[in-house]
């Protein structure tokens, strides 16, 4: 892996993390009113709660999406090097993408939930 490549990885995962907490450091409080002629533009409890929700539902579709397509790849590739096992090979990858598949669902399922 390349030096540029690993500052990249490093600075977003930072981001990543300091955004994490962001939402719940500019949350209003529930009982707290709004002086006249002020606006709240920072999330609320339930709106972070919405938004973190929604994000987690969406890094599992990603997450899920890629390790398929990685099977799928690797599964083509190895069939196009030992033709005489594709069946084999075909029915370890559908094993194995249904076993993504799974947990990719429970994982959307949980982000939803939490943001009821």
């Amino acid at each position: 892996m390349n030096k540029r490549f690993s500052k990249i990885a490093l600075g977003l995962m930072i981001v990543g993390f300091a955004l994490m907490f962001a939402p719940a450091a500019f949350a209003d409080q529930a009982g707290e009113e709004v002086s006249q002629g002020e606006s709240s533009y920072f999330l609320t409890t339930e709106g972070a709660r919405k938004l973190g929700g929604a994000i987690g539902a969406g890094l599992a579709v990603i997450g899920g999406a890629a390790g398929i397509g990685r099977i799928g790849g690797s599964a083509v590739e190895s069939i196009a090097r030992q033709p005489e096992v594709g069946g084999n090979i075909q029915t370890a990858m559908i094993i194995t993408a249904a076993l993504i598949e799974g947990a990719m669902l429970f994982a959307i399922v949980v982000g939803l939930l939490a943001a009821l």
